[in-house]
């Protein structure tokens, strides 16, 4: 008796090695109390790393999150011989907000609105609507600005560049315009070589564009194709062809290369400098619905770093080839963090997620499997380490983006989930739904934070935007709701 007390009496302290997740240590290994908080861990990483400034990390014990102290995620196998390992990761140094409220109710569009989004700077708004406008609105007024018309059907899909000058949309006829935010005008000519509708559009990333000007842009079709245009001097680009059904969802990567997902249940990588299909990616047994990058955040968002945005006075790039830098840094910056490796995650009818590294590899890193209904939406979060999926059987999933590992289920929505949107920091996540509310939801502590009830039918879109200050949502009551702290 009186040993195993003993025993109990001698973990109070471990032997522990601070780790980056590049595997690099930070100091030697130091003697801690397992009581130690949270808090005084941050002290002691701050003071090995030598830095200044009081930067948030977390850190981790075989997976395990330290929320307290290191008692709670010690191994039960744990001997004093072996030497602990406390994996740290810098945490985002701003802070978003939680949005709370309501600010303001935009009617307008005379039909469901189907996509809306901010732009990268967070200083224009768009939608798309079935009523086949394109609308801009004005941030700091909350008021209509622009009605974009052009389409002769239902807007899809709008895409901002990544430099935030243009906004392309695509319709169910299969057009696809470019349009000016600051006129609400058309720029160049309307393009109109697809013969279905248009699924998805996506720019080339900044940083690959020749001078800081994005003019590079693709879209994908329910006839099968993929084409990419010059929006500068309207002329097509080859056609991407070799998917047997519709194209589902398309991504330009940062490395250069374009991704698409099919109905025909393949993803497939191309060369847009020649239209080479480089390989076919294939693991799932139904439509693919849906992709994204580890270094979408930082492709989507440019040369606007989210906390420069959040200044009191925000600062923007005027100069292009200034931009281009500072997307190019932007990106390799996430690239770091992520790894050193751009992966993508699909998510498909067949209720499962494939996570890959596709410019390397046809096989899938892992196979992410626990939802009970087709998965509607997936987004790596800003700081590329989580991946958030949205599926019609309501739940929201969290899994690590290093290794498709599940680490939580989300529930609170009683109807299928459409869209999801990180914040800026990656500490929260919103999502839209079928049941007509918007949950914010806390990654940390992996709960719903709040309940945003006010629409009067199925959210389709919704988007946080760059800068923290705001939500936006649309959908079938044909309002458009701004939403802030």
């Amino acid at each position: 008796m009186h040993r195993s007390g003993g025993e109990t009496e001698q973990r109070t302290r471990a032997l522990t090695q601070f780790c980056s997740e590049a595997g690099e240590t930070a100091g030697p290994p130091i003697e801690l109390p397992l009581n130690l908080p949270k808090q005084k861990l941050q002290l002691i990483l701050n003071s090995l790393l030598k830095q200044d400034d009081n930067i948030p990390y977390s850190f981790f014990v075989e997976e395990k999150e330290v929320t307290k102290d290191l008692n709670e995620v010690l191994p039960e196998d744990y001997s004093e011989e072996k030497i602990v390992s406390i994996l740290y990761q810098a945490q985002a140094v701003f802070k978003v907000q939680a949005v709370t409220r309501c600010t303001s109710s935009l009617p307008g569009h005379a039909e469901a609105v189907l996509c809306a989004s901010f732009s990268p700077d967070g200083r224009f708004l768009a939608s798309g609507s079935g009523d086949t406008t394109v609308r801009f609105w004005d941030i700091s007024t909350e008021t209509p600005h622009w009605t974009a018309k052009g389409h002769k059907h239902w807007v899809l899909v709008t895409a901002w560049s990544p430099d935030g000058n243009f906004l392309a949309s695509g319709c169910k006829s299969g057009l696809v315009i470019v349009w000016d935010p600051n006129t609400g005008k058309q720029v160049g000519r309307t393009f109109n070589s697809h013969t279905k509708w248009i699924t998805a559009l996506c720019w080339e990333p900044l940083h690959l564009s020749e001078d800081g000007r994005c003019c590079r842009l693709a879209s994908a079709s329910k006839d099968g194709t993929i084409r990419i245009w010059n929006t500068t001097s309207g002329s097509a680009g080859k056609a991407l062809s070799g998917h047997m059904q519709s194209v589902t969802a398309l991504r330009w990567s940062g490395e250069g290369f374009i991704y698409s997902a099919s109905q025909d249940r393949t993803i497939k990588v191309w060369r847009p400098s020649d239209g080479v299909l480089c390989r076919t990616l294939q693991g799932h047994g139904h439509w693919v619905n849906t992709l994204a990058l580890n270094t979408d955040y930082a492709i989507r968002t440019g040369a606007s770093d989210p906390k420069k945005l959040m200044k009191t006075i925000p600062e923007y790039i005027k100069n292009p080839s200034d931009r281009k830098t500072a997307a190019e840094e932007r990106y390799r910056a996430a690239l770091q963090q992520a790894g050193g490796v751009e992966k993508m995650v699909s998510g498909s009818d067949d209720f499962t997620l494939y996570l890959w590294t596709p410019t390397s590899n046809k096989r899938p890193v892992a196979h992410m499997t626990g939802h009970q209904q087709l998965v509607n939406d997936v987004k790596f979060s800003p700081d590329t380490r989580l991946i958030a999926s949205a599926s019609f059987d309501k739940s929201i999933r969290l899994w690590n983006a290093l290794d498709g590992k599940f680490i939580a289920v989300l529930r609170g929505h009683v109807s299928g989930v459409y869209q999801l949107a990180w914040s800026a920091d990656s500490r929260l996540l919103v999502s839209g739904s079928k049941d007509s509310t918007l949950k914010v939801w806390s990654v940390e502590k992996r709960n719903l934070l709040l309940d945003l009830p006010g629409h009067a039918d199925e959210v389709y879109t919704v988007d946080w935007s760059p800068d923290g200050q705001r939500v936006v949502s649309g959908g079938k009551d044909k309002i458009l709701k701004l939403w802030r702290k």
